[in-house]
């Protein structure tokens, strides 16, 4: 088996559909396997996945294991020679294990690889190609300078090169190099571990990658919400990787704890006093042949136009001032609709995805903000 992509899902029933359905189409010229582990889901993300995606292997576990030790569940049973660790609030296109493993296939080195992160939004992620956070330069991310390394600027968003640390939200490594290093440290509850991960790599001698060609949306803040508990588990983790891989003694590691507790205040005041984003748009545009316009429940001011007419998608967007643009998926791929979103010039619209033969939407309007479902019936 070429492949085995493992989910740890934790109440994202409807981002994990989504998921769940462009991993399938894009597996369908892949030797592979999809594997859920749930972490005790009070949502019905299992049943979902029984009655839809019988073929998908879940495990599902009795209390909350988090992230590490849930991703090392499924990474255990898996066959494939390859293991991609993909988040549940993410889509991929139909290309795009054509892409990806034909590149990994050449790297007789390759320790992780990955790609570019987009949000709902499709503006970049920068932690899709970061530097390793030595205090140095985590430092001079705190204080806003530009010539940190912190998200390794060499590589521009749709380069290809060597990278020091990938984003959990997508890895993808050799199963036995995976297994070598002992995969994800279960010391990380959540947040941190990727971090870590990437620099065990290094230190074994492997190389990791960011292929910056194949695109996936992320949907941050989804599975990932920002919040308190958040800042905690964040800051705690860069507090078990820096005790763990930089020995720090007397008052240097005084200072270093002393940082991120600071740290931790500054963005839980900044937290604190964020703005409410809502998502009131008036104006959408719908790309499809599904009949959406006639649905009273979405009282929203709807123009909808057929996939052929997606040619003339900007002069839409300027003539009707288009505020958000729905996607159907069917009669355009994954891989299309997330080529629309990535390559957009036009930073106030918003966007969702209706996935075929299901009655939501999903999108999300910031790179920060809960992602968000809309029923239309």
């Amino acid at each position: 088996m070429k492949v085995s992509v493992v989910i740890v899902n934790y109440n994202v029933r409807y981002f994990l559909e989504l998921c769940l359905y462009s991993v399938k189409k894009a597996l369908q010229n892949v030797e592979g396997e999809i594997i859920v582990v749930d972490n005790v889901s009070k949502d019905t993300s299992c049943e979902m996945i029984k009655e839809l995606f019988p073929e998908v292997i879940l495990i599902e576990n009795t209390e909350n294991v988090g992230f590490s030790k849930a991703n090392n569940q499924g990474v255990a049973i898996a066959k494939g020679d390859y293991v991609l660790i993909l988040n549940p609030d993410t889509v991929i296109g139909e290309n795009l294990f054509d892409e990806i493993l034909s590149f990994a296939d050449h790297q007789s080195d390759l320790g992780a690889l990955g790609v570019r992160l987009v949000d709902g939004t499709g503006e970049f992620l920068p932690e899709s190609k970061r530097g390793l956070p030595r205090p140095k330069t985590s430092l001079e991310r705190m204080i806003g300078s530009n010539h940190s390394g912190y998200y390794s600027t060499y590589l521009t968003k749709d380069g290809i090169g060597k990278i020091e640390v990938l984003v959990g939200a997508f890895m993808l490594m050799k199963r036995q190099r995976y297994l070598e290093v002992k995969g994800f440290d279960e010391d990380y509850f959540m947040y941190g571990e990727d971090i870590d991960l990437s620099y065990k790599l290094t230190k074994a001698g492997y190389t990791n990658y960011y292929y910056g060609k194949s695109v996936v949306i992320h949907y941050k803040g989804e599975s990932t919400r920002k919040d308190v508990k958040y800042l905690r588990h964040f800051y705690g983790a860069m507090n078990i990787f820096y005790e763990k891989h930089f020995k720090f003694t007397g008052f240097d590691h005084f200072l270093m704890k002393t940082g991120i507790k600071i740290l931790f205040l500054i963005k839980y005041f900044q937290l604190s006093n964020a703005p409410i984003i809502a998502n009131d748009t008036s104006r959408i545009l719908f790309v499809g042949n599904r009949d959406v316009t006639s649905n009273l429940q979405l009282q929203k001011k709807i123009l909808q136009i057929p996939v052929e007419e997606l040619i003339k998608l900007e002069e839409y967007i300027r003539e009707y001032d288009i505020e958000e643009i729905w996607f159907e998926e069917g009669g355009l791929t994954y891989q299309e609709i997330i080529n629309q979103i990535g390559t957009h010039r036009f930073s106030k619209v918003l966007f969702k995805i209706l996935p075929k033969n299901t009655n939501f939407l999903i999108g999300s309007n910031s790179m920060d903000g809960r992602g968000e479902v809309i029923f239309l019936n």
